[in-house]
C-alpha cells in the first residue's frame, strides 16, 4: 500500500466553475443560451493576434525553451524590469505554490485577508504551511490596522489581491506600500489577476522600489487566454531565482509562450475588452439595484462582483441551483471562499445578454421564495 503525504488526506478541493456544456445538456437548455458567469473569463474571447500567433507556433516537435525566455524578454520590456526579474509559468496557479516552497518551510506562516482565492490556503496547507487568516468583517472591507498587526515574525509571505476576489474591491497604493513596509521580514505577494479591470496601473512600478515584493499576473483573464495557461511573476532577482530552481522544466510549450507575446502587443483587444467591462458592470449595478432581496457589496473594480441574498428564504447554493435551471453559472461563496458563509454569489460582468438572463432569473427566484 502506497502512502500519501498525510497533509492531503483530509483537504478540500479546489471547485472551479461548470462548464456551459454541463449545464445545456443537463438543464436542456440550448448552448449559445446559458451564461457562464462563474469563472471570470473574456467574454469576447481571446486577443486575435494570440490566436494567429498560437497557429502559426505549431512546430511542436522540439523542446521548447526551457525557461521561455522570450517571453520573459517581452514581459520585461513592456513593464520596465529586466528578463531575471521574471518568472513565467502554466497560470498563476503554477507559481503560487513555487513562492510558498520557496519562501517558506513546513510550520511556517502564512497571511491572507479572508475570503480569498482558495488557492493561497489550499497550496499552503498542502505544504504543510500555516494559514493565517484575517476576517473583513460583515461589510466585506480590509481591515487594515488588523492585518499590519498579524505580520509577525514568523509569518513568511504576506498574500494582497488586487483587485481582491471576490469582493472586486480595489487597494490604493499607499495601502499596499503600508504592508511592504512592515512586511519587511517577509515576501508580499501582489497578485493582480484583475487590475486591468481596475483602470489603474497596478504596483509592478513598486518592485523597483521593495525587493520583499512579488507582483502576479495572468493571461486568463483581459488576453483571453484562460486555455493556454499562463501566468507570470515580477519581483528583484533574488525573489526569482531560487523560483527558477524550482520551476519545472519546460513548464510552457511553444504555443503558450508565442500566444502571451502577441497578446501582450494587443492592446486593441486590451483596451476593447476593459471598455465594454466597465460599461457592463455599471449596467448591471443599476439593474440590480432595482430587485428586492439582494445587494451589491461595495464598488466593484473588476470583472465580476459579490452579490449578497437579503432575502432570508433564500440562500447561496438555493439561489446558485436555481440560477442553473435558468441557464446560469455563478460562484456558490458558501463552496467557493473560506469564511463567506452562505449568503453571497461572485458573479462575472459579462455580454449584455448574459447580465439580461441573470437579472431575470434573480427577479424570477426571488418573487417565488
Amino acid at each position: 500500500m502506497y502512502l500519501s503525504n498525510p497533509a492531503l488526506g483530509t483537504r478540500e478541493a479546489y471547485v472551479p466553475g461548470l462548464t456551459k456544456e454541463h449545464v445545456a445538456t443537463t438543464y436542456g437548455i440550448a448552448l449559445e443560451d446559458v451564461a457562464k458567469l462563474g469563472s471570470a473569463e473574456n467574454p469576447f474571447g481571446p486577443s486575435p493576434k494570440a490566436a494567429e500567433a498560437v497557429k502559426a507556433a505549431m512546430k511542436i516537435d522540439v523542446y521548447p525553451d526551457w525557461t521561455a525566455n522570450a517571453l520573459r524578454e517581452r514581459i520585461a520590456s513592456k513593464y520596465g524590469h529586466s528578463p531575471e526579474q521574471v518568472i513565467c509559468g502554466a497560470g498563476e496557479t503554477e507559481i503560487i505554490p513555487l513562492i510558498i516552497r520557496a519562501f517558506s518551510a513546513p510550520g511556517d506562516k502564512v497571511l491572507m485577508f479572508v475570503p480569498a482565492f482558495p488557492i493561497y490556503h489550499m497550496v499552503a496547507e498542502n505544504e504543510g504551511r500555516v494559514p493565517v487568516y484575517v476576517g473583513m468583517g460583515e461589510d466585506l472591507d480590509f481591515k487594515w490596522d488588523d492585518y499590519l498587526a498579524a505580520i509577525k515574525d514568523d509569518v513568511r509571505i504576506v498574500f494582497l489581491t488586487n483587485p481582491h476576489s471576490p469582493t472586486g474591491r480595489l487597494m490604493t497604493e499607499e495601502q499596499i506600500r503600508r504592508v511592504c513596509e512592515a512586511a519587511n521580514k517577509q515576501l508580499v505577494v501582489l497578485d493582480e489577476a484583475y487590475i486591468h479591470f481596475s483602470k489603474t496601473n497596478g504596483g509592478m512600478d513598486l518592485v523597483k522600489e521593495y525587493s520583499n515584493l512579488i507582483v502576479l499576473r495572468t493571461f486568463s483573464k483581459v488576453f483571453g487566454l484562460a486555455g493556454l495557461r499562463v501566468g507570470f511573476g515580477i519581483a528583484s532577482p533574488e525573489v526569482i531565482t531560487p523560483m527558477m530552481h524550482l520551476k519545472p522544466t519546460w513548464n510552457l510549450g511553444q504555443l503558450q509562450t508565442a500566444g502571451a507575446i502577441a497578446a501582450l502587443d494587443d492592446d486593441e483587444h486590451i483596451n476593447k475588452t476593459v471598455d465594454a467591462i466597465a460599461e457592463m458592470r455599471a449596467y448591471v449595478m443599476e439593474k440590480l439595484s432595482k430587485l428586492d432581496g439582494y445587494s451589491v457589496v461595495g464598488q466593484p473594480f473588476s470583472n465580476f462582483f459579490l452579490l449578497k441574498i437579503e432575502d432570508k428564504a433564500l440562500d447561496s447554493t438555493k439561489v446558485f441551483n436555481e440560477l442553473l435551471k435558468r441557464g446560469v453559472i455563478v460562484k456558490d461563496g458558501s463552496v467557493s471562499f473560506i469564511d463567506l458563509g452562505k449568503r453571497y454569489l461572485r458573479i462575472d460582468v459579462s455580454l449584455k445578454k448574459h447580465m439580461d438572463r441573470l437579472v431575470g432569473a434573480l427577479s424570477d427566484i426571488g418573487s417565488r421564495a
